[in-house]
């Protein structure tokens, strides 16, 4: 995609704080972070929403979640506590359409329930 900001990223043409990289993902701080902790996890392929998965990419995604507790952990968030985020389409509030995963830690979160 040629017009997409996280494919530039990836492929070296935006500049981006990386933290990791890999053969499957690109890490990057947030540019507006949150959090004392908010990098992004984003598979080099390029995959618009969570409605665009298949099959095909349920190793990537669980990749994508230990790349995001290995940040946490290396930010020092590991045991305190840190999120992780999903958004998919506009409605919930995604504004760069390639996936990524947000890793937050360090903000005070407040959820109801379990």
């Amino acid at each position: 995609m040629a017009d997409c900001l996280f494919c530039k990223i990836r492929d070296g043409l935006q500049p981006a704080d990386i933290v990791y990289q890999d053969e499957q993902v690109v890490a990057f701080r947030d540019l507006r972070p949150q959090a004392p902790l908010h990098d992004l996890v984003i598979p080099r392929e390029h995959i618009a929403t969570l409605n665009d998965l298949g099959p095909e990419h349920r190793e990537l995604i669980g990749h994508m979640h230990l790349v995001a507790a290995r940040l946490a952990r290396e930010a020092g968030f590991a045991e305190s506590g840190y999120r992780t985020v999903l958004n998919c389409n506009r409605g919930g509030g995604q504004t760069v359409f390639h996936l990524h995963l947000h890793v937050i830690g360090g903000g005070r979160f407040h959820l109801s329930g379990g």
